[in-house]
């Protein structure tokens, strides 16, 4: 049912807050859990702005097992989760290994033994194309190799991936999607929520449009040396709110039993690989602005080039990544320009 009660974790987040955004669209009651560790309360504004819903909020973190056994018995109507609670930077992964462990693995163990105890249909769960590593080939599909990690961040997405493979095998009473992301960027276009990390920003476009403002005085490119078409990093950019929209399908396919299976997983990328270069350049080209940039060393645990084929998606789940990048780069540039004028950036 369309109003059914869904537990977004991390949901004052980044991709969190803009997929509680299209889950009131659509219907459901949201409730969030959050620590407010990389995100602010005031998202919850933001979110009641653009839907005229404020979502129940908790805040606690999910490594609590009593924190989260309060919440189930305040919501027992909790249908179905939607996991965004985790650490996420890369490069902070291989300086704080433990944390990032403890956080990512704890939380999803947690979630699933509520799971059981509490009758939730299915979890979502944001994986992350870093479980394809260094791909021997391009564009990846959901049957290309997982291969060994090269951050401990990419190291939970695939144990956590095992994990909920493992519990689903072992005949647990509810269904998981997996979702390996690609890279997403933007921000709502109404600007009233977006990504915003506290202190220096671990992803490209904050760090970006932070430069672009002049917060910062430089954006840093991490080597210029890879064997790509322009000597970049490749990745695949994807509109955070076409992100969004696949939770959504997810969640209605697993509480609605479209599906027969128990486990899926889908690439959400647009196919379409970019340089930072060619990326930079979009920003400029959108919006007229310039970014000083300079080029620094190649950053430890970074890939060379990874973008997705979404086929699958696409077919199955009917759900397709559409927003131009310009688009996108104009959403990020105007949520950044929202935050000067509140005095937060």
């Amino acid at each position: 049912m369309k109003t059914d009660r869904i537990l977004v974790t991390g949901g004052t987040g980044y991709i969190g807050s803009h997929t509680v955004v299209e889950l009131q669209n659509a219907g459901y009651r949201v409730v969030i859990i959050d620590n407010l560790s990389n995100s602010n309360v005031e998202v919850l504004n933001g979110i009641e702005r653009i839907t005229g819903i404020r979502p129940d909020f908790v805040e606690a973190d999910c490594t609590d097992i009593n924190a989260l056994r309060n919440l189930f018995l305040k919501f027992p109507d909790i249908k179905g989760i939607i996991n965004f609670a985790a650490s996420k930077a890369v490069g902070e992964s291989v300086q704080k290994p433990v944390l990032y462990y403890r956080n990512n693995l704890n939380t999803l163990m947690n979630l699933l033994d509520m799971m059981g105890e509490h009758g939730v249909k299915g979890i979502v769960f944001s994986s992350s194309c870093t479980v394809y590593g260094e791909p021997d080939e391009n564009p990846v599909t959901e049957q290309s190799p997982i291969k060994k990690a090269t951050s401990p961040y990419g190291n939970t997405k695939q144990i956590s991936e095992e994990i909920i493979t493992d519990v689903i095998n072992s005949g647990a009473p509810f269904k998981s999607i997996i979702l390996r992301y690609f890279n997403p960027i933007g921000a709502h276009p109404s600007a009233e929520i977006g990504e915003l990390p506290l202190g220096v920003p671990q992803n490209l476009i904050p760090y970006l449009t932070q430069t672009a403002i002049g917060v910062r005085e430089e954006l840093s490119v991490f080597g210029n040396d890879y064997n790509t078409r322009d000597g970049y990093c490749i990745r695949d950019f994807i509109d955070v709110v076409d992100l969004a929209k696949a939770h959504v399908i997810a969640v209605e396919r697993m509480l609605e039993d479209k599906s027969d299976k128990k486990i899926e997983i889908f690439n959400l990328g647009t196919g379409n690989g970019l340089s930072v270069m060619e990326l930079i350049n979009a920003f400029e080209g959108a919006t007229g602005v310039k970014v000083p940039y300079k080029i620094a060393p190649r950053r430890l645990g970074d890939i060379e080039q990874v973008w997705a084929d979404p086929s699958y998606a696409n077919n199955v789940l009917g759900w397709k990544a559409e927003t131009p990048v310009a688009d996108t780069m104009r959403s990020a540039w105007k949520w950044q320009q929202r935050l000067r004028e509140r005095g937060i950036m």
